[in-house]
């Protein structure tokens, strides 16, 4: 089954990433989808994570499924006007890459190269809208498409830790109006929280797949809970991985009963990984996902 499949049939997804690197190979990135490989649906690859220069998420996601993966193509309206945007919509469509993950994107300003400009010429609701158009044959002009149109699994990405939560909640219905097929969301820590989105947003008929982020230290917890609109990682966690002796164990622990806390709310897992994806299978042996 395709992802798209799955989430028609209405099957647990999970996911997990893997972030492009900083230069032209991809060696290292394709060793590490070999280790779940079988355990995931699809594989999520970043689009300039970060606002940090990096190989593109298309070209990676064609290597990954040259290699038999089903990859999510990450697609974010920073970089890039409504040509080029659609002109990679439609390159994903010759490639035979279906799963498009629509986001906003970081500003340039968080990144390594601080001093480019954004463009942001469609929002995340706006590509969507495009996304679907060209899947009925048309450009976001109305200009017809030469031969078969592409088709499209569209996801979008929604933050249940937001507060206040209603604009987010607006934004997810904006979003499922126009054409949004599933959601994977920010990274979730706050179990109460996530409870109280879940449960106002039940009207919205698409899959949610919640988002769990590997930590690797206090420090890096402390940086997210400063940094990252919608993250918060409680105060036990944090002293748990300052804590901690071995850091990765720690991790996996917390990751996994995350996980086993979210599973019943959500109808699928994400997992970013963060550069460890080298322990996403034990992340997945341990939370019963395998």
């Amino acid at each position: 089954m395709t992802f798209k499949e799955k989430i028609q049939a209405g099957k647990f997804l999970l996911t997990s990433e893997v972030g492009p690197e900083k230069g032209i190979h991809a060696d290292r990135l394709l060793k590490d989808a070999e280790l779940i490989r079988n355990k995931v649906d699809a594989i999520n690859v970043t689009d300039l994570q970060s606002s940090v220069m990096r190989l593109g998420s298309l070209t990676v996601s064609f290597l990954l499924k040259q290699k038999g993966f089903e990859p999510i193509y990450q697609l974010t309206c920073r970089d890039r006007n409504r040509l080029a945007l659609q002109s990679d919509l439609l390159s994903a469509g010759a490639l035979g890459i279906q799963n498009i993950l629509i986001a906003t994107g970081d500003h340039p300003s968080l990144g390594d190269h601080p001093q480019a400009k954004p463009v942001f010429d469609l929002d995340s609701v706006q590509l969507i809208q495009v996304a679907k158009k060209l899947e009925s044959g048309f450009d976001m002009q109305g200009h017809k498409l030469d031969g078969e149109p592409p088709e499209f699994c569209v996801g979008a990405v929604v933050n249940p830790g937001s507060d206040p939560l209603e604009p987010q909640i607006m934004k997810m219905e904006k979003k499922f109006a126009a054409g949004a097929e599933f959601f994977q969301t920010q990274g979730v820590f706050d179990l109460a929280a996530f409870e109280n989105f879940i449960s106002r947003t039940r009207h919205i008929k698409a899959p949610v797949v919640a988002g769990i982020i590997l930590l690797k230290s206090a420090a890096m917890a402390r940086y997210m809970n400063k940094h990252v609109a919608g993250i918060s990682v409680p105060d036990n966690l944090i002293q748990e991985m300052q804590e901690s002796k071995d850091k990765t164990a720690t991790s996996i622990q917390i990751a996994s009963r995350l996980i086993k806390q979210l599973k019943p709310l959500c109808q699928g897992i994400h997992i970013m990984s963060i550069g460890w994806e080298k322990i996403v299978p034990e992340v997945l042996t341990a939370s019963g996902l395998n």
